[in-house]
Formats: structure tokens, C-alpha cells, sequence
């Protein structure tokens, strides 16, 4: 079986028009924020919902039911504060320890 007359098929970047260029509205996605009043709103409205009807409420409001838990649990936790604005990851405060540990991996490089 003669295997030099066949040609290993192409990768993706060397076939003619195969460059994937992303359509402009659709580059960049944003996190949708919600106000406090808004998730107090919808926490109120889950409760007032009877059998059934929350799974209804939550596609309409294109929520997932762990948002609504979450919500819920801040809201227990530390009421209408807790339904703010937060900053995602951890804070930006270092402790000592941290800050040494920095400075120590920035000298051993």
C-alpha cells in the first residue's frame, strides 16, 4: 500500500476563509447588576409564589433559582445591606503575613 500519494488533511488556519471574526455585539458580554430594591423585590415576590408558580417567576425574570438562594441568604444574614453591591474575590486588604510572603516570592524571583 503506497501511503506517499496521500495528503494529511489541513489545519483549520491554513484552509482559505476559515478565520473566525466574532460579530461586534457579540465581543464583549456584561454581568447583568441588579439593585437591592430590585433582588428585595423578586425575594418577596418567590415568597408570595405558591406551587408551582416560582419556577414560572424565575424564567420570566431569566434568574436561576441559586441567585434567588443566595438573595435569600444574604437578605437573612444581613438584611437589605447585605442585597448591595459587592466586590467579587477577595478583599483587597493584605495581611502582614501576606504582604511578606509577596515581598519574600518577589526577591527569590
Amino acid at each position: 500500500m503506497d501511503t506517499g500519494s496521500i495528503e494529511m488533511p489541513k489545519s483549520a488556519s491554513e484552509l482559505p476563509g476559515s478565520q473566525v471574526t466574532p460579530e461586534p455585539g457579540l465581543e464583549r458580554r456584561t454581568r447583568r447588576q441588579f439593585t437591592p430594591d430590585y433582588k428585595l423585590r423578586i425575594i418577596a415576590e418567590a415568597d408570595a409564589c405558591k406551587h408551582g408558580e416560582l419556577g414560572a417567576m424565575l424564567r420570566r425574570e431569566k434568574l436561576y433559582s441559586n441567585q434567588l438562594s443566595s438573595w435569600r441568604r444574604e437578605y437573612a444574614e444581613r438584611g437589605i445591606d447585605g442585597l448591595g453591591k459587592s466586590a467579587p474575590g477577595p478583599s483587597a486588604s493584605k495581611t502582614p503575613e501576606q504582604r511578606r510572603n509577596e515581598q519574600l516570592r518577589q526577591e527569590n524571583g
